[in-house]
């Protein structure tokens, strides 16, 4: 069964066709990237799968159940996460606070528990071990008493993540985490998207523009052009489709 299933998914915005019977698939542990143009409708299909829109038509199952349609809340406790493409961390709060945020959706707010109870100070230290815990993963754990508006940009992409990690994901959407980072930030980033993955036996979903990140990174790559798909497959497959070159790789669109 797959983690995640889009079948026949369409949405539209008055008479404007975004998403047009879009299908895409997503085993258990797998990482696949979503590429196109701008405007093909990649962060719509984000938005399909995290409820910020329901979809007019088709269905989205997550395990086998139809989640199209639920609140972002809801998708979010079933076990879906995403980060965005612009940075949206609270930026007064330090990187640790962040992550706490995060992992408050599932704490059900035991973490500032009234009741000075030993259960609840068990769940405390717990609460705070975990977030250390994806701090390190992240290679945040020094940073961590920074506000987050004071960290590097990389860092801030970094901790986006962490904080979506803190909500407990089995599937983790990835909206351009790479962009406006360096070379070498890039390079480590898709390494830590890797490791991630094999760690924690996540499913992801990429959305990135950097070609090369996207072809070493991912096994799998699905193209959308004018909310359509228009092809499916491995980095070599896709990189030699005449249709993904005409419409994407042999022009410069970032």
């Amino acid at each position: 069964m797959a983690l995640l299933e889009l079948d026949g998914c369409s949405l539209s915005f008055g008479g404007v066709r975004a998403v047009n019977r879009v299908a895409l698939a997503l085993a258990p542990g797998e990482l696949v990237g979503l590429i196109g143009p701008n405007g093909a409708g990649k962060t719509t299909v984000f938005n399909l799968i995290t409820g910020v829109y329901a979809p007019d038509h088709g269905a989205i199952r997550l395990n086998g159940r139809d989640i199209g349609g639920l609140t972002p809340f809801r998708i979010n406790r079933l076990g879906i996460a995403r980060t965005f493409q612009g940075v949206r961390l609270f930026p007064t709060m330090t990187a640790f606070e962040n992550v706490v945020i995060g992992y408050s959706s599932r704490a059900g707010g035991l973490l500032g528990a009234v009741a000075r109870t030993p259960q609840a100070q068990s769940t405390h230290d717990r609460i705070e071990a975990e977030c250390h815990a994806l701090l390190r993963m992240l290679d945040l754990e020094a940073q961590r008493d920074l506000p987050a508006r004071a960290l590097p940009y990389g860092a801030q992409r970094r901790l986006e993540i962490a904080r979506a990690l803190a909500t407990g994901p089995r599937l983790l959407l990835l909206d351009e985490p790479a962009a406006g980072t360096t070379p070498q930030e890039k390079i480590e980033l898709m390494e830590r998207i890797r490791w991630l993955r094999d760690q924690l036996g996540l499913g992801i979903l990429v959305i990135e523009h950097d070609m090369k990140m996207i072809m070493q990174m991912c096994e799998r790559i699905t193209v959308l052009d004018h909310g359509e798909v228009i092809a499916v497959g491995g980095p070599d497959d896709v990189r030699t489709n005449p249709k993904v070159i005409e419409a994407y790789l042999g022009e410069e669109r970032t």
